[in-house]
């Protein structure tokens, strides 16, 4: 599947917004701080973590 091939729901779902969203949702549920990092992988662009990104992913939003 090329990154061309993939639909704009899996776009929404897989930006950045709704990886912020979801860090939200883990910090309250948990209350333990969450990372979101690009990957660089089309298809899964960006990952919340618990853990602090090692390279080649970018941290991009600590929610504390």
């Amino acid at each position: 599947m090329s990154v061309a091939t993939l639909s704009s729901a899996r776009s929404a779902l897989a930006g950045f917004e709704n990886a912020y969203s979801v860090a939200i949702q883990m910090r309250e549920a948990t209350g333990v701080d969450q990372f979101v990092v690009r990957t660089g992988n089309p298809i899964q662009p960006y990952r919340v973590s618990r853990i602090a990104p090692c390279s080649p992913e970018t941290l991009l939003a600590l929610v504390a």
